[in-house]
């Protein structure tokens, strides 16, 4: 049965063109990463990087060579969307992509995380078959059809970012729009709309109209019936996120995911009447029937269990940031904190003066007064920035913080050496205090 679902072919249509339209996408990332001041402000203006834990030695490449890693990086998802060298661009675009995503913790993003998983699924997938630079040079390697499970990948992982997404806006900081309210207050000088988007009508019809949509839009595009009206909606839904919201590519990339939801006859007459229409459904165990399976088991397990991480965790996520990343936690709640960091030398006991505005880049300075990992980090970093000066110090931080608008609350034991602390991957850290929320 299973057997006859993955490997049952069909109509490699909507792989063609969501190829051309994702390499498109992730030239347009990288190339506008540059363009807008990104990659400078991210990336080249600061001594150092929040990197993942246990990437440290992960850090952007010094000068303007981070320019031209961009660049490099453009090259090769416009080198995917033609479908020149396609398996070499696909894997070099993907490892580039992972370096910055790793490297990086400030403008974090799960649209990142995602972009990384896709182009990491796209390395497996036989999405130069057809229409593109290869095809043109061998001939033979030309193919109109594709197991079907190049089709069920897609619809599983967006099925699970869209669940996971939905599930965590239900919370009282979202139910009562008071997370969103103050995210659109920020809306306000927009052109137009700026003052409709502050009115509270919208804001619930925002807030539930969400939940709605995350949890609902995957079932009613698998159906027939549904299938055109959930695609009006999308558009629509993602265009305001994207005039709104300016979440990069992430809109479009979401629509384009619709290419697997129509029938492949549709996607065949819209976009590649051209081609050899495949129709025969017939179906090809391959031999590696069992490694494929293995694989797609595994992949889809860490995806179900990742995002539900944090109820393994003491205290609320939305405190701690504990189980936080990879989870699908999108635009949930703003945070906002102000932190002093205490340095002193360990054998004169005297305290050494520092801001933070001589390490950190003002969105630096934002994540290292309010999340608890970065604030471990950037401790660890001034231990070895005065070690380096021959001075042993000792580091401890106070730090407040106010999340979705109420009052500021004590979030670091501000006892608690944390220059000396070992850093907890999968549990919860004592040093952050409870949130006291019920």
């Amino acid at each position: 049965m299973l057997n006859q679902l993955l490997f049952k072919r069909i109509d490699n249509s909507a792989l063609i063109v969501f190829r051309i339209i994702f390499g498109l996408l992730c030239f347009l990332e990288s190339i506008g990463a540059i363009l807008t001041g990104w990659v400078k402000r991210t990336l080249v203006d600061p001594q150092f990087t929040f990197s993942f834990i246990g990437f440290e030695w992960l850090q952007p490449l010094s000068g303007n060579w981070m320019y031209l890693y961009y660049v490099v990086m453009g090259v090769f998802a416009f080198m995917v969307m033609i479908g020149y060298k396609y398996r070499f661009s696909i894997i070099a675009f993907t490892l580039m992509w992972l370096a910055t995503y790793l490297m990086q913790k400030s403008s974090y993003n799960n649209h990142y995380y995602l972009l990384f998983l896709l182009s990491s699924i796209m390395i497996f997938l036989p999405a130069n078959k057809y229409l593109s630079v290869d095809a043109k040079l061998n001939p033979n390697s030309v193919r109109y059809s594709m197991p079907k499970w190049c089709s069920l990948v897609f619809i599983l992982q967006m099925f699970m970012v869209y669940t996971y997404a939905s599930v965590a806006k239900i919370y009282p900081g979202w139910l009562d729009t008071s997370a969103l309210e103050i995210i659109l207050k920020g809306k306000q000088n927009y052109f137009l709309v700026g003052d409709f988007l502050q009115n509270k009508t919208l804001h619930y019809v925002l807030a539930y109209g969400g939940i709605l949509f995350d949890g609902l839009i995957i079932p009613l595009l698998l159906f027939k019936s549904t299938r055109k009206w959930a695609f009006i909606i999308s558009i629509f839904f993602h265009l305001f996120n994207s005039v709104i919201f300016q979440i990069g590519i992430f809109p479009y990339m979401s629509l384009a995911f619709s290419l697997f939801f129509f029938e492949p006859k549709t996607i065949h007459s819209l976009f590649l009447k051209k081609k050899t229409f495949y129709k025969e459904n017939e179906v090809i165990i391959p031999k590696q029937n069992h490694i494929i399976i293995s694989v797609f088991t595994i992949y889809f397990s860490l995806q179900l269990l990742l995002p539900l991480r944090h109820y393994a965790i003491k205290d609320n996520v939305l405190w701690t940031e504990e189980g936080h990343r990879l989870s699908w936690r999108m635009m949930l709640r703003t945070k906002h904190g102000y932190a002093n960091y205490k340095v002193i030398n360990k054998d004169t006991g005297k305290e050494i003066p520092i801001t933070l505005q001589q390490f950190l880049t003002p969105k630096q300075e934002r994540v290292a007064s309010s999340k608890p990992d970065v604030i471990w980090q950037f401790s660890q970093y001034l231990k070895e920035h005065f070690k380096n000066q021959g001075q042993e110090v000792l580091v401890f931080v106070d730090a407040r913080i106010s999340v979705n608008g109420k009052p500021y609350k004590k979030l670091i034991n501000s006892k608690v050496d944390l220059a000396n602390t070992e850093w907890n991957a999968f549990k919860h850290s004592d040093w952050i205090l409870p949130s006291n929320e019920e």
